[in-house]
């Protein structure tokens, strides 16, 4: 037991991880004061739950904790689609964050100059979402389009891996038309979050893989990161400037913080230990999951019907383009590491 705890211990990202739960931990006991704090878990133990699983897909893919939360608390909890986007928001402020500190820790490789100016159009995109789109568009509307952008992409990765597709470590040329994609890609997922709560890492994952050719082990703790900056941005935005972070929906992320700050960045650990196969089919199988739970629980009217299939046509279409102009490009001395992973 002993040995077991020193090579605990000697784990530098398993270090960083542990003092940042000690230190979420101690600030929520202090915060809420002890009695307080196990009261409200107690009372509000099927967000914490919910969260277990949620945390750790957050942290091992680029769906996000929100993918989980959002059906989960409107269908299983009967939680509003507002309140629930509000919830996925700010919980994802905290899971994300101590993944993405996990990340860091860990030294593992992302793209940098990416999550830089993705950020910087996603901050933007993230107010106009929440703050001008989210009120005029029908909740049911905006879930079915997620899914079907989602949806629409595992197609694509599909075929993506089972052709002997060529993957990249990293973005080697970094010019002008890059940076704009960039910005243009953070203000639509910036957008896509202010709408469901979750989205820009899944959407910038796509552009990733598909445009950049980035390899699957780089795009999603890239995604991470990206969510979490996000994430932040939608919370303080709902806290501070919208000021709809109210009861009971504090209650509900208080129960669950003391968990997505463990789980987060155990399942960051987890995706830096799996095969790049693996991380590709976990993240299909959880967007089947996505698309078989939105067709059972989303009411399917008319308007619903008709905005599902204009999403999977769009985003199929937009999928298919980023594919086709990746193949066409040259290699641009970018490494490769198809036989590497």
């Amino acid at each position: 037991m002993y040995s077991l705890f020193q090579f605990i211990l000697s784990q530098r990202s398993i270090r960083y991880s542990l003092l940042c739960v000690l230190t979420v931990w101690t600030s929520w006991l202090i915060i809420l004061e002890p009695s307080r704090a196990i009261y409200n878990l107690i009372e509000h133990w099927e967000f914490a739950f919910t969260m277990v699983f949620g945390s750790m897909i957050a942290g091992a893919t680029s769906m996000g904790g929100g993918a989980v939360a959002f059906p989960a608390l409107t269908k299983w909890l009967h939680v509003s689609p507002p309140d629930a986007k509000l919830f996925s928001l700010a919980i994802q402020s905290i899971g994300m964050s101590a993944a993405s500190f996990t990340i860091v820790a860990m030294k593992t490789q992302v793209e940098w100059k990416l999550i830089r100016w993705v950020s910087l159009g996603g901050i933007p995109g993230i107010f106009m979402g929440t703050a001008f789109l989210a009120p005029l568009l029908p909740p049911e509307v905006i879930k079915i389009s997620f899914t079907m952008m989602v949806s629409s992409f595992a197609l694509i990765l599909i075929h993506l891996n089972l052709t002997n597709t060529e993957r990249n470590l990293t973005i080697e040329h970094w010019g002008k038309r890059e940076k704009i994609l960039s910005l243009v890609v953070g203000l639509m997922g910036g957008i896509i979050s202010g709408l469901v709560g979750s989205g820009m890492d899944v959407f910038a994952y796509s552009v990733m893989v598909l445009l950049f050719g980035l390899c699957e082990k780089v795009s999603t703790p890239t995604s991470v990161i990206l969510m979490a900056i996000n994430a932040v941005t939608g919370f303080l935005i709902h806290n501070f400037i919208l000021g709809d972070f109210v009861t009971p929906v504090t209650n509900y992320w208080l129960a669950a913080v003391p968990v997505v700050v463990v789980g987060a960045p155990t399942g960051a650990i987890l995706c830096s230990l799996m095969e790049r196969q693996m991380v590709v089919w976990i993240l299909i199988s959880l967007i089947g999951i996505e698309l078989l739970t939105s067709l059972l629980l989303i009411p399917l009217t008319t308007s619903v019907v008709s905005a599902g299939l204009f999403a999977l046509i769009l985003f199929t279409s937009f999928y298919y383009l980023m594919y086709r102009t990746k193949l066409r490009r040259s290699s641009q001395g970018v490494t490769s590491i198809s036989k590497l992973l």
